[in-house]
């Protein structure tokens, strides 16, 4: 499903018009954040974000479970594996599980760290800490109350903000934005920061800590598909983001292809990618999470295996502060935990 594109303007008619449904479900949604979670004696980085759809959530889940490894650290991942029908818990293997069993992103994150799909949080966290987890790092899951988070890092598309600032279904949020601020502890903007200035602004008012990054292309990749003419393919979140860091990378974007957030390609839509790049003469490119939807499908076997990957890390401005932070919060759970 893609989102209404109603939500990422100002608000109009439509909104105005969902406001009591809006209304109704931010009250809940605020009471549910208000919920204490359980605690396991591990301390727990949430990464999450304030609306539907992406905004850099896994790329930053990366990005910090990098960081504790470089700190000697055994983060473990947590997901609830959306898109994928096992409902868990389980520890993600990539010789047995798919996209289709357990979602794109436990596929991307298994790469760095442990991780553990669950669609009942406090059974995976249980599991990783069985399994030997220091830290349990959740790729989304802020809204949900029932594990208590030691650090929870909002992030935001510096570019869409949170669109009319409107709650679900008026808008994009999955939360009143001053409840959802009220559980963070820091905010991360990644990209040009030109729609997220009433986040910030509001984030400053509670002197919750902002940091800037940026979503930084593979040079070895964009080096090799600057020799070429591309047709690029996405069911992100946010696909014209994806076209734009090819365009600005010297890439010569001849077509685009857009479908929804976590699209299942059906074997029709891979011929179509297909005999469109091979009559234009264009190279397929597409993202890592689009990717790991069509590995191991053997009706999309073949647009795997010709489409090329533009790989995407998460820059901070400032990282060593960012890193600094982190090690706090984790030190300071440990402390009054014992984990």
């Amino acid at each position: 499903m893609r989102d209404p594109s109603f939500w990422w303007r100002r608000a109009g008619p439509a909104a105005r018009l969902l406001a009591p449904l809006a209304a109704v479900y931010g009250a809940a949604a605020a009471a549910r954040l208000q919920r204490p979670g359980q605690r396991l004696g591990r301390p727990v980085i949430c990464i999450g974000n304030f609306t539907v759809g992406g905004a850099g959530k896994t790329p930053a889940a990366l990005a910090v479970a990098r960081m504790l490894l470089t700190q000697g650290e055994r983060p473990f991942f947590l997901s609830r594996g959306y898109g994928g029908k096992l409902a868990g818990p389980l520890q993600v293997d990539t010789a047995r599980h798919r996209a289709d069993d357990v979602g794109d992103e436990p596929l991307l994150l298994v790469r760095i760290a442990p991780t553990i799909v669950a669609r009942a949080r406090v059974a995976g966290a249980t599991m990783a800490v069985a399994a030997g987890a220091g830290v349990i790092v959740m790729d989304d899951g802020f809204q949900n109350p029932s594990l208590a988070k030691d650090f929870s890092i909002l992030v935001v598309d510096g570019r869409r903000g949170i669109g009319n600032g409107r709650v679900l279904p008026a808008g994009p949020l999955r939360a009143p934005l001053s409840a959802q601020l009220a559980r963070a502890h820091a905010l991360v903007v990644i990209g040009t920061a030109a729609g997220d200035a009433g986040v910030t602004e509001a984030a400053a008012v509670r002197e919750i800590p902002t940091f800037t990054a940026e979503l930084a292309p593979d040079q070895s990749s964009i080096a090799a598909l600057r020799r070429d003419r591309v047709l690029a393919f996405a069911g992100i979140g946010d696909p014209e983001k994806f076209f734009r860091t090819l365009t600005a990378a010297g890439i010569a974007v001849v077509a685009t292809r857009s479908f929804p957030d976590h699209h299942r390609y059906t074997s029709a839509q891979a011929r179509a990618l297909r005999a469109d790049a091979e009559r234009g003469g264009l190279t397929l490119v597409t993202t890592e999470k689009d990717l790991a939807r069509l590995t191991g499908d053997q009706a999309l076997a073949d647009l795997a295996a010709q489409a090329c990957v533009l790989p995407v890390a998460l820059a901070f401005a400032d990282e060593e502060k960012f890193r600094s932070l982190l090690l706090q919060r984790i030190a300071a759970a440990r402390a009054t935990s014992g984990g």
